[in-house]
């Protein structure tokens, strides 16, 4: 049975080293029979959470303020899988996915409980270094807190330059990974 996967990218290079572990990933779930839809975080305009705890009223429009994170939340709440794409900055995510990650809140928000909807995840993540223990900290907590799964990580450290990912490993990970989603 084919899964809806949605791409939170919050790499700022459209054409970077994460966008290709993404494209890896992409073209193994879609030879899976999978929908995949990506959005590139940076491009898009997605202000922070205000903290406000006042969404949840219209589940169309979860959130009280309105902007681009309308194109998302619906994609989401149809979602099976949810793949965190980011560079590592600062040893964790990229302010882009942490902004639009944060304002999935206005989702849970809709259910009397505050539960999320219950998913499966991927990590990929691209990096100069090679250090992403902060980055698995916060999400493996984020997926034991939420209830959700991961079905698997893609981690490139050594990779700073755009084009620097090229014949590496980690794209055929990213590749088989998307591959397995059955």
């Amino acid at each position: 049975m084919s899964k809806n996967i949605i791409i939170l990218n919050g790499s700022p290079r459209k054409k970077g080293n994460t966008s290709a572990l993404t494209a890896e990933f992409t073209r193994g779930a879609q030879e899976s029979g999978n929908t995949v839809t990506e959005f590139h975080l940076n491009e898009m305009n997605i202000h922070g959470c205000l903290g406000c705890c006042c969404g949840g009223k219209d589940p169309e429009s979860p959130c009280v303020q309105k902007d681009d994170m309308l194109k998302i939340y619906p994609v989401y709440k149809a979602a099976d899988i949810v793949v965190l794409a980011t560079p590592l900055y600062y040893w964790t995510i990229s302010g882009q996915l942490k902004a639009a990650f944060d304002r999935l809140f206005a989702v849970a928000e809709c259910d009397p409980n505050y539960a999320n909807p219950k998913k499966n995840t991927v990590l990929i993540m691209a990096a100069e270094g090679d250090e992403f223990d902060e980055s698995l900290y916060w999400y493996d907590r984020l997926d034991k807190h939420l209830g959700w799964k991961s079905l698997g990580k893609v981690l490139c450290g050594g990779v700073f330059n755009i084009g620097d990912i090229k014949g590496r490993k980690e794209l055929v990970e990213a590749y088989e990974l998307g591959k397995s989603i059955i």
